[in-house]
């Protein structure tokens, strides 16, 4: 039997997985296997059988390392024991604490745990208190709890505040050799409200391109790598970290707040250093020709989408008289908008309809309110603007053919095409796939659909069929965005492949080439990978940092979430299934935007089956259905905060008057949810098999009762048996 390497992932039932970071299968642990390691200990492991599920399972040899970082966790006393329950149920056992390793910890505060005794076949991991982080319920404790459970960077090295401390606070002569002053044109920032550092400044003036209409585009970005060097502690952390982290609230930085916030930040009314994408556009949305070069700016305003949005609606409104001075440049960004749209569209870029949310917190750090996120002009406006510059960036490093990061988005595997073409055709959409789908072929289902009541739903299924986009050094192209190269250049405050990305174009400006160096942990500080190497561990582990950024903000999300759905047990409300499995339906609640589980148990007494292509739960002994897209209404059940999880209650009878507002009250038997409008088919089917049954041992139809036309009457029971 083949040997194995790789990193254990816990499941809170108690199994595990080796998961082998290559195209192999995840190979099963069983709970005992998994009673001698940890979550995220690398282990090697002996493949012996297949699982009863055709899983491969797998022995464990050998722990070659043991996971360093401290262990969240709840402190609790059971039993006259201290023990503290991991925050990540992954971990799947409880840690004992000596009594005398307590600290000043009390029962029920959040704690981080330093293993001093591993885990045994026979014995429980055994460690001491390393840091107390508080009360559950203080306020940013949800964060706290994210950072360390993800292992999240968040504190930044001496050496690199100390580095940042001796940055100047303005621009110096030296800073400013070598570059173009753009200081006089009008560039400006256009961002949210609650932004606090600015990658990026425009400018659009109209200009002929070919002898017919078109407009300059200048793209200014933030300069991050004038100030952050190749092996220097701020690059050090730069790379450790990849990206800055957004909570609601609160965000981990990539860089330290002297950067991120003031030196690289483009300011209103501030000279900056920036990296400058010049283009011509042309009235198709071409573009037709572009050059980099470093320069000096300095913005001229610092505008908000919901101020843009609303002087491009009126252009003679309060807006627009505020800004006066900037409305003509404003009108021109929103002309070459146009043309880059129009242009999207000819290369088939997809453009799904869904809904984006947005959490509102109270000064306690505890959701407000949850409302969608709105995207105005303003947000396409720029958003066109930035893809433009990074297909540029992507173009100017492949015609030099240096190495660097793409920003890769692959299309549907073969299995991924199928399923989506079994799903679209059990939703009755009339679309083929290719057997290399193109991007253009999932557009024209988008919009073919997207009058559909089941719209949002079709396009999510078309967005989960795509791959996860990654960092790599190998360009394939960018799917949902229809183009054949494409990287990140437009924000190297908070992502480190934009970094990379703008070292290589100064690289090339100067007629040189950059060499990237990067220490390989798995084989010790001190080693480095080859320049080949280097580029494809960069790219592994920007993505995977990304993940993590991500699993940490939902993280974070889930548990203000929970605690929102907490005050609201018991209540009712109306809401569509988002997702089915063969465990029960995920609900999303329509005036609260909050998920959560109807587990199959609360569907009924009845076995219910997972049908893949039409993406439902039939019964099989009434037929009933659920799939995504159908309208439920559903009570608050259970909230566990612990798990991150919300339990609903399916609610089959129609509200009574005087219920909570927000459960639908008023609906009426006219407006059953889906599922109880199938059972309703069926009932009434059934009660038509029974009467045809009837019907055959009544007289024949030249019996049959005529009214006075001579018209034959139809029998009771009889309609829609056909």
């Amino acid at each position: 039997m083949s040997e194995i390497e790789g990193t254990v992932q816990g499941h809170r039932d108690g199994h595990g997985f080796l998961i082998t970071g290559t195209d192999e299968p995840d190979i099963y642990l069983s709970p005992q296997e998994m009673r001698a390691v940890l979550h995220r200990d690398r282990v090697r492991v002996r493949v012996i059988r297949q699982d009863r599920k055709g899983r491969p399972e797998g022995r464990i040899l050998e722990i070659i390392e043991r996971r360093k970082t401290p262990i969240m966790g709840r402190l609790l006393h059971e039993g006259g024991q201290w023990i503290v329950a991991p925050e990540d149920r992954r971990f799947g056992q409880d840690i004992l604490i000596p009594r005398h390793n307590v600290a000043e910890a009390q029962v029920g505060q959040v704690v981080a745990v330093e293993l001093t005794e591993v885990a045994s076949l026979h014995t429980q991991p055994v460690g001491r208190i390393a840091e107390v982080l508080g009360d559950i319920d203080d306020p940013g404790m949800e964060i706290e709890i994210a950072v360390r459970k993800f292992e999240v960077p968040h504190r930044f090295s001496p050496e690199t505040l100390a580095q940042a401390g001796k940055l100047p606070s303005r621009l110096r002569a030296v800073d400013r050799q070598q570059r173009i002053d753009l200081t006089d044109v009008p560039l400006v920032t256009i961002d949210g409200e609650d932004a606090r550092d600015f990658d990026d400044a425009v400018y659009c003036e109209p200009c002929r391109v070919d002898r017919g209409k078109g407009w300059r585009l200048l793209v200014a970005i933030a300069d991050v790598s004038h100030y952050v060097k190749p092996g220097q502690p701020l690059d050090d952390d730069a790379f450790e970290r990849s990206t800055s982290v957004y909570f609601p609230r609160r965000v981990i930085p990539m860089l330290p707040e002297k950067l991120s916030n003031g030196l690289c930040s483009l300011n209103p009314d501030e000279d900056r250093l920036s990296m400058v994408c010049d283009m011509l556009v042309t009235a198709q949305g071409d573009v037709q020709a572009y050059q980099f070069y470093p320069a000096v700016i300095c913005s001229h305003a610092r505008l908000t989408y919901t101020t843009v949005a609303a002087l491009l609606a009126n252009t003679r409104g309060p807006e627009a008289q505020m800004h006066a001075d900037l409305v003509p440049q404003l009108i021109h960004l929103h002309e070459v908008y146009r043309a880059l749209l129009k242009a999207r569209g000819v290369r088939g870029a997809v453009d799904f309809e869904t809904t984006e949310t947005q959490i509102v917190c109270d000064d306690n750090g505890r959701i407000e309110k949850i409302v969608p996120r709105v995207r105005t002009e303003a947000h396409r406006l720029i958003e066109e603007a930035m893809l433009a510059a990074n297909v540029c960036a992507a173009d100017f490093i492949e015609r030099a053919k240096h190495p660097a990061l793409f920003r890769v988005h692959e299309g549907p595997t073969p299995e991924k095409r199928q399923t989506l073409i079994n799903y679209l055709r059990s939703m009755g959409v009339t679309a083929e796939l290719s057997e290399d789908p193109k991007p253009a072929e999932l557009q024209a289902i988008a919009l073919q659909t997207r009058d559909r009541p089941d719209a949002v739903q079709i396009h999510t299924m078309l967005l989960r069929s795509m791959q996860q986009a990654i960092y790599t050094p190998h360009n394939s192209g960018h799917f949902g965005l229809a183009y054949t190269a494409y990287t990140h250049f437009t924000s190297p405050i908070r992502r480190y492949p934009d970094l990379l990305v703008h070292r290589v174009i100064k690289a090339l400006l100067q007629a040189k080439r950059y060499k990237l160096e990067i220490p390989l942990p798995q084989l010790g500080d001190t080693a480095m990978a080859t320049a080949a190497d280097a580029w494809d561990v960069a790219g592994a582990h920007c993505s995977a940092n990304e993940r993590r950024a991500d699993e940490a903000s939902r993280d974070v999300e889930a548990w203000l979430k929970c605690k929102f759905m907490r005050d609201r047990l018991g209540e009712v409300y109306a809401g569509t299934v988002s997702a089915v499995t063969s465990f029960g339906l995920f609900v999303q609640l329509d005036a609260l935007f909050v998920e959560g589980l109807i587990h199959i148990t609360e569907l009924g007494g009845e076995y219910f089956r997972l049908d893949d292509a039409r993406q439902e739960l039939r019964g099989e002994r009434t037929g009933v259905r659920y799939g995504i897209g159908a309208r439920v209404r559903v009570q608050v059940s259970r909230v566990d905060l612990d798990g991150r999880r919300i339990d609903f209650r399916l609610m089959t009878d129609s509200p009574s008057a005087g219920s909570n507002p927000a459960s639908g009250a008023g609906l009426g038997r006219e407006r059953l949810t889906a599922s109880e409008a199938t059972l309703a088919a069926v009932k009434d089917a059934d009660r038509v098999l029974r009467q045809a049954a009837r019907d055959k041992k009544k007289p024949t139809a030249r019996h049959a009762r005529t009214d006075g036309a001579g018209r034959e009457k139809a029998r009771p029971g009889r309609k829609g048996a056909r």
